[in-house]
């Protein structure tokens, strides 16, 4: 069900509060780019920082914006499963397409905790769940054989796996087949797991160049592999740039350099350090999206 460039959309504030109006220049600059779906409230989206009022707000602003033109996915995922499930549901009514639930964090649930969890969650909804596998992140790993369980509930579509690493995804490929569309979770290796059989990615350096990164899917969704490669080359030193630091610190600086909304990250996460950013400003501007 979901395919292609997905953008991890930036959360972006103004004096400290949630930034409105950029917020829905940014979402419709991603949908007059050519993204393929828009996913909110998630860690590029500084969920963990945003209060309750303002990811309902933030959720309303991409379903106004988008207008059923592309699809919405908002991050429901907790460490906590009945919360997770309040939330997914929460979702659910206010009519988005789609949920990204992470592995539960901090608690290192086993594998057989891992199913439970997601089934708790799909069977509470009937809107599509992508589970969202980011060890580095959560401290647990959804082995591949845990991603074909999960792919015989009928509403788990897709999986957005980042763990960097291609055996698995091979894996996880092989042990699902058709049955679960993996998304690529890291900018860097979106090519190559296209040729191992993704389905596409959900980009955090499709904030700022949304056209390229659904340009180089669709490349090779075509066959076309020569250009789809010479795309990723293009991309690939932006993308080392913005995961220096923390993401989103690099990518929220990136769009305030080329004028779009961000602001600076909430704390814990804190600004752009100076090597940071005088390597972003070389990298912008050899890429030609900055004077």
């Amino acid at each position: 069900m979901f395919a292609g460039s997905l953008v991890a959309l930036v959360t972006p504030f103004k004096n400290g509060k949630l930034d409105e109006e950029g917020l829905r220049r940014n979402v419709r600059f991603q949908i007059e780019e050519g993204s393929d779906g828009l996913v909110a409230i998630a860690t590029t989206g500084e969920s963990p920082t945003l209060s309750e009022e303002e990811k309902e707000r933030v959720t309303r602003i991409c379903l106004e914006e988008s207008n059923h033109r592309v699809p919405v996915i908002v991050s429901t995922g907790t460490n906590s499963t009945l919360k997770t499930v309040e939330a997914t549901k929460k979702a659910e009514e206010e009519g988005v397409d789609g949920a990204l639930v992470i592995t539960p964090y901090y608690n290192r649930p086993t594998q057989e905790g891992l199913v439970r969890h997601f089934e708790a969650v799909a069977t509470s909804v009937k809107i599509p769940i992508i589970v969202y596998n980011v060890p580095g992140r959560t401290g647990v790993n959804l082995h591949p054989k845990t991603a074909a369980r999960l792919a015989e509930f009928q509403n788990i579509t897709a999986i957005k796996e980042a763990s960097g690493n291609l055996d698995q995804v091979s894996a996880i490929i092989a042990e699902c087949g058709t049955k679960l569309a993996v998304l690529s979770g890291d900018d860097s290796l979106t090519l190559p797991m296209l040729a191992l059989g993704a389905k596409g990615v959900i980009s955090v350096v499709a904030n700022i160049l949304p056209l390229d990164v659904a340009e180089m899917v669709r490349a090779f969704g075509r066959g076309d592999v020569e250009s789809a490669q010479r795309m990723h080359f293009r991309l690939f030193p932006i993308i080392r740039t913005l995961f220096r630091e923390t993401n989103p610190i690099p990518v929220k600086r990136a769009m305030e350099l080329i004028g779009m909304a961000a602001g600076e990250p909430r704390l814990p996460l804190v600004k752009l350090s100076e090597d940071g950013e005088a390597e972003l400003r070389v990298v912008l501007t050899d890429r030609g999206v900055l004077d």
